[in-house]
């Protein structure tokens, strides 16, 4: 009779293959093997986190059709997606293949967002083979904006754990019940037995990120978070096995909810670095892919990457703007609110600029290209979110503790377990060993921070502030200083006039009744709500950045600026006015900064404006600290001479004259109805008309910072009193089934209790 042959994991994906152990399960995991050892990689396979994804192709996308970048040396370069990378291996291992290929001057490729940069000779090699390559180690390349594969490992383990957890949990209650109302033992030992099996695939397949996270960090020298989560699991499981052959009961229920909770915290995070690639693409989907480029007396339908400085396309209602420029010939109307915020269209001529992934709304012109391709503001823009995700991590206070709470847990159990043993006591020393790993389960360290920061994050966002991560929350915490732009966030950014008489008025609002320029508006309003009647001008001519003339009652009046807040009227035949205006305070702007300085924060405004106007806002706001006449450099400067002084700063703008300062500030936070770089630049967005959100904000940055410290403090405390009863041999199994999730149960509490606390706080 013939015996089956073994099973032993392939090679390379770990798939379960009959053979001997160097058997690989398909011929597309050999070639990904031989590829790595042809380029002298094969150390990738023990510095891995996981197996690789089994081999796929790419025969499906055309990628030498793809469109490319050219370069002056003779290189072509472009930018893709890879879905399947699993860890920071994987992003190694790919880097490294594509970089030994003949013919590869650049590889790059980001595991916060997948994406990938390649710079490429086109006589040595092609996209497509490159493409190939990728793809027989196992991942999934596809170009921007197709449809992201989907990898599924993650949420499988998280739905298996849930199973797991649910039922494993409800027989353990009925044993819990039964060990006090006096269950008959073989119902009792069926039940652990069907624990058991159940827990089984939890602790061995769903918990495996762990041990390989843990081993990974082992093997560079580092101790994370992965190795005290993964002893407690392998610890529990043991104890479980132990337990269920010695007809007594195990920590399987808390083992699996524990895997549950924190494979749960992992696709969250992961959904957030699909959300940031997820934004660029759709960022970089605005620009159309064809424009109708105009030629002399014909029009060319191009690729938009065929698009230069200095061509013209010509543009008609409906179309999506390819690339910046001017408006040279021509007007409409174009609608930006995806790039500034603004929801209403406005109305383009001559000398107006455009920006790529605008949609013309009606009209029709002709546009000159100042910025094509990679130079475009959206393209920067898709750019800055694909390298958002990038940034290191600052370690949280969990990551520097994790070490210490490690080698001092294990540390205890196995002293306990070695003076027990000494003394002959060798069953009591493993399950006081066992006793002391289980209680000092790091669960409640590994979801403090999480938790309370994304309660932090989802109550200031429902404040008005939003905020990029819970990294800022706690950086937002540590502010001592505020500092405020004027124009756009003092200031609602719409003039107003102040002083004017009915004549004047009238003329400056026939004159300006076809202009959506900012004080033209505002001329408008006044004459409005005066019901001063707007005369219909003749033979008008705006001039942009010095005013605007016309023919008013026979008489030709010219209307331009006159200083700071003051616009003059005068006419042919010597008459003349003035019209003052000044920017409108946001609602409530006293009692939103009155709010700021009941939490002890020192206010400063910072501006571009002139003194005067700069003064009178100051006032009415109630800041003491102003400076005025400031440009992006100085703003700069003045922040940075205030971090030189320890100060903690957060800065609020909304121009791109904001945005060198934004980045520089402890937290940067940009208005809504700001510019497309302020909002990059910034670390949080404030919605609506008023500051109150920042206020808001403020204080529950700080309840989360509280909270967290509590949490932590209480855990080590938890941790220590755990212990120290273990030690003693006065932890049970019903006692340690019931500490097991109650440490993690006070953390799930803490987390909400941010928004109650917010709530009650009238924040």
């Amino acid at each position: 009779m013939l015996q089956p042959l073994a099973n032993h994991p392939c090679p390379h994906c770990g798939t379960a293959t009959e053979g001997p152990p160097e058997a690989f399960c398909c011929h597309g995991c050999e070639s990904a093997s031989a590829l790595l050892s042809a380029a002298g990689l094969e150390g990738w396979y023990a510095q891995r986190e996981q197996p690789a994804p089994r081999s796929t192709t790419t025969h499906d996308v055309a990628w030498d059709t793809l469109p490319v970048e050219a370069h002056e040396d003779g290189t072509v370069s472009a930018c893709l997606a890879i879905d399947g990378l699993r860890c920071a291996s994987c992003v190694w291992v790919t880097e490294q293949l594509l970089r030994r290929t003949d013919g590869v001057a650049e590889a790059s490729v980001s595991f916060a967002n997948g994406k990938a940069r390649l710079r490429w000779d086109p006589a040595t090699t092609q996209l497509s083979s490159l493409m190939t390559t990728v793809a027989t180690l196992g991942y999934q390349p596809r170009p921007n904006g197709a449809p992201a594969t989907e990898d599924r490992d993650l949420l499988l383990r998280l739905g298996v754990a849930t199973f797991g957890a649910a039922n494993v949990m409800g027989m353990a209650a009925a044993l819990y019940v039964g060990w006090l109302d006096g269950m008959d033992d073989r119902f009792a030992q069926l039940l652990r037995w069907l624990s058991l099996l159940v827990a089984t695939p939890v602790a061995t397949w769903a918990a495996a990120p762990f041990f390989t996270g843990a081993w990974a960090a082992l093997r560079v020298r580092v101790i994370s978070l992965d190795l005290p989560i993964a002893i407690a699991v392998a610890v529990m499981y043991a104890h479980g096995v132990f337990a269920t052959v010695r007809h007594t009961d195990g920590w399987l229920d808390s083992l699996t909810m524990l895997v549950a909770l924190l494979l749960g915290g992992r696709l969250l995070e992961a959904r957030g670095r699909r959300r940031t690639a997820e934004a660029a693409t759709s960022l970089a989907a605005l620009v159309p892919r064809t424009a109708r480029r105009v030629v002399g007396d014909r029009v060319e339908l191009i690729s938009t990457e065929q698009l230069a400085v200095g061509d013209r396309v010509a543009l008609g209602s409906g179309d999506e703007v390819p690339a910046d420029g001017v408006v040279v010939d021509g007007a409409a109307t174009a609608r930006m609110a995806l790039l500034t915020g603004e929801a209403e269209p406005v109305r383009v001529e001559v000398g107006d600029r455009l920006v790529a992934g605008a949609v013309i709304e009606g009209g029709a012109c002709q546009l000159a290209i100042t910025h094509a391709g990679s130079d475009t503001l959206v393209a920067r823009l898709a750019a800055g979110l694909d390298t958002a995700g990038s940034a290191p991590r600052t370690p949280s206070p969990a990551d520097r503790l994790a070490p210490l709470f490690t080698v001092g847990t294990i540390a205890v159990a196995g002293t306990a377990g070695l003076v027990l043993a000494a003394q002959g006591q060798t069953d009591e020393a493993l399950m006081r060993a066992v006793a002391i790993l289980v209680v000092a389960c790091p669960c409640a360290l590994a979801l403090a921070g999480p938790l309370v920061g994304a309660a932090g994050l989802a109550a200031t966002a429902r404040r008005g502030l939003l905020l990029r991560s819970t990294e800022i929350l706690r950086r937002l915490a540590d502010v001592d200083t505020v500092v405020l732009d004027k124009t756009g966030t003092l200031t609602l950014g719409r003039p107003r006039v102040t002083a004017a008489d009915d004549d004047a008025l009238r003329i400056a609002a026939g004159l300006e009744r076809s202009s959506r320029h900012p004080i033209a508006l505002a001329i408008l309003d006044e004459a409005a709500a005066r019901g001063v009647p707007i005369p219909d001008a003749q033979l008008v001519h705006e001039t942009a950045g010095r005013g605007i003339e016309g023919v008013v009652d026979g008489v030709r009046w010219r209307l331009g600026a006159g200083g700071p807040g003051v616009v003059v009227l005068d006419s042919d035949d010597g008459r003349s006015a003035l019209i003052h205006l000044a920017d409108r305070p946001r609602p409530e702007l006293a009692s939103d900064i009155a709010a700021l300085q009941r939490l002890g924060v020192e206010i400063h405004m910072l501006t571009g404006d002139h003194a005067d106007p700069a003064a009178k806002i100051a006032a009415a706001a109630g800041i003491n600290s102003v400076i005025s006449r400031a440009d992006p450099e100085a703003k700069l400067a003045e922040l940075r001479r205030l971090a030189a002084s320890g100060r903690k700063v957060l800065f609020v703008g909304d121009g791109i004259n904001d945005a060198a300062a934004l980045s520089a500030a402890h937290v940067g936070v940009a208005m809504a109805d700001g510019s497309a770089p302020t909002l990059l630049a910034a670390d949080g967005v404030l919605s609506g008309d008023r500051l109150r959100g920042l206020s808001a904000a403020l204080q529950i940055a700080r309840q989360v910072k509280a909270r967290a410290a509590w949490d932590l403090g209480r855990s080590a405390v938890y941790n220590l009193a755990a212990v120290v009863a273990a030690v003693a041999g006065l932890v049970n199994p019903l006692v340690a089934a019931i500490l097991m999730p109650l440490s993690s149960s006070l953390v799930i509490a803490s987390a909400a209790r941010v928004e109650v606390i917010a709530h009650r706080s009238k924040v």
